[in-house]
């Protein structure tokens, strides 16, 4: 959880899979995590999204969030690399119709994507319609992992200077 959190918070895209009539699918949803709350995280979008609609019955689902930080280069063709944090978040889903939380979740993803955006100021607040009009998931993560790569490139002649061919990292 210690590596994981952090990441869930940091990230903005989701990746949810799930099988549907035997067909795997994987779909990329914005999503909102609270570190204080670290057992669940939300999604949102059309009430019309099958992908929803799906995560939303309570079937087993997959997350999955990657920040790439950057492209590992090497001497050798096959110590080329990323530099990576990703978790992988197993659970349920179920649909939120209580207003008041789905406000509170709105907000503070508003908040998280667009740092320092104040409601009322910058935006207004959904409205009851547009609530309706919002699928919103809370997704109870059951189980997780984390797993980063960082560094350099690890290649035979890497830590070579004068070997021919270049090597490095460039940040993302």
């Amino acid at each position: 959880m210690e590596r994981a959190a952090p990441i869930l918070a940091e990230g903005h895209v989701a990746h949810v899979g799930f099988v549907e009539d035997g067909q795997p699918f994987v779909i990329p949803l914005g999503y909102q995590f609270n570190p204080a709350e670290p057992d669940r995280l939300y999604l949102h979008g059309s009430p019309a999204s099958r992908a929803l609609q799906h995560v939303a019955s309570g079937a087993p689902i997959c997350i999955t969030v990657t920040l790439l930080d950057g492209l590992v280069y090497s001497r050798t063709a096959l110590y080329h690399s990323m530099n990576y944090r990703s978790v992988v978040c197993f659970g349920r889903g179920s649909r939120v119709t209580d207003p008041e939380l789905q406000q509170k979740v709105y907000r503070g993803m508003v908040s998280r994507y667009f740092p320092g955006r104040t409601a009322g100021r910058d935006y207004s607040e959904p409205t009851a319609e547009h609530l309706e009009a919002t699928c919103l998931v809370e997704v109870r993560i059951e189980e997780w992992s984390a797993k980063q790569r960082e560094g350099g490139p690890l290649g035979p002649m890497d830590s070579e200077p004068g070997a021919g061919g270049t090597c490095g990292v460039v940040p993302l």
